[in-house]
C-alpha cells in the first residue's frame, strides 16, 4: 500500500499535467488533471521557465507539507520546530520572516524559489552524482534540506549513502527522520512520519524512472 497521501499524490499528478513532466505516463488522473485546474500555486510552480524539474516537484511536495495547499501569509510561530521558529508561506523560517508582514503569494513563491536555488547549489557541492539523479530523487534531497537544514544533510548517512552510489538505500533513510522534541523528549511526530515514510517512496518512483 502506498504511504503517499492522496492529496499529495493529486498535487504531483496536477504538476505532471501541466509540465508534461515523464512523458504524461506517472500518476495522473482526473482528480490530478482538475486540480491542475484549479490550483495556483501548482499552475506558477509549473509555467516559472527556469525552475527544475526537481526543485518544481519539491516546492509541491512544500506545499502539501507545510501548508496542505493552503496560502499562509502571516508569520506563526512553528511550537514544534527546534526554537519554535518564526514561520510563514511554505515553511519559510529565517531573516526573511518578518513579524506583522503579510506575504503574498506572490512574494512567498519569490522568496521560496530564491531558498530552493539556494539547496541546489547545497545540493551540486554535496552529491557526487547530482546531474545524475532524476526529478524525483532530486525532489526528495530538496525537500529534506529544505525541512532539515544543511546541518542535517551534511553528516546524514542518507548523503554517505547517495554518494556511495546506493540509491535505494539512501531513498530509504527518509523514514527514520520521523522525530521531534516534546517536553524535552524524542518522540515520532505524526507530521514527520507521513513527510518522511512518502519521501522514501517518491524517492522511489524516481529509481524506475523512464531514462
Amino acid at each position: 500500500m502506498s504511504k503517499i497521501p492522496s492529496q499529495l499524490r493529486t498535487s504531483i499528478g496536477a504538476l505532471l499535467v501541466l509540465t508534461g513532466l515523464g512523458s504524461g505516463t506517472y500518476y495522473v488522473d482526473q482528480a490530478a488533471t482538475a486540480e491542475a485546474q484549479q490550483n495556483q500555486y501548482i499552475q506558477a510552480v509549473a509555467a516559472d521557465p527556469d525552475m527544475p524539474d526537481g526543485m518544481r516537484i519539491a516546492m509541491v511536495m512544500a506545499a502539501f507539507y507545510e501548508s496542505s495547499n493552503r496560502h499562509i501569509g502571516a508569520p506563526y510561530v512553528d511550537k514544534v520546530g527546534k526554537g519554535q521558529p518564526l514561520t510563514v508561506c511554505n515553511g519559510l523560517t529565517g531573516k526573511d520572516v518578518i513579524a506583522g508582514k503579510w506575504y503574498s503569494p506572490a512574494e512567498c513563491f519569490r522568496l521560496e524559489k530564491k531558498r530552493y536555488v539556494q539547496y541546489e547549489q547545497i545540493a551540486k557541492r554535496s552529491l557526487n552524482y547530482w546531474g545524475s539523479y532524476n526529478p524525483f530523487q532530486q525532489a526528495t534531497f530538496y525537500d529534506f534540506l529544505h525541512n532539515k537544514g544543511d546541518g542535517n544533510f551534511q553528516t546524514s548517512t542518507m548523503r554517505r549513502d547517495a554518494n556511495a552510489g546506493n540509491w535505494a538505500k539512501a531513498c530509504r533513510e527518509n523514514v527514520r527522520w520521523n522525530k521531534g522534541t516534546v517536553d524535552g523528549m524524542s518522540v515520532v511526530l505524526p507530521g514527520l512520519k507521513i513527510r518522511g515514510d512518502a519521501n522514501a517512496e517518491l524517492c522511489e518512483w524516481g529509481l524506475s524512472w523512464p531514462g
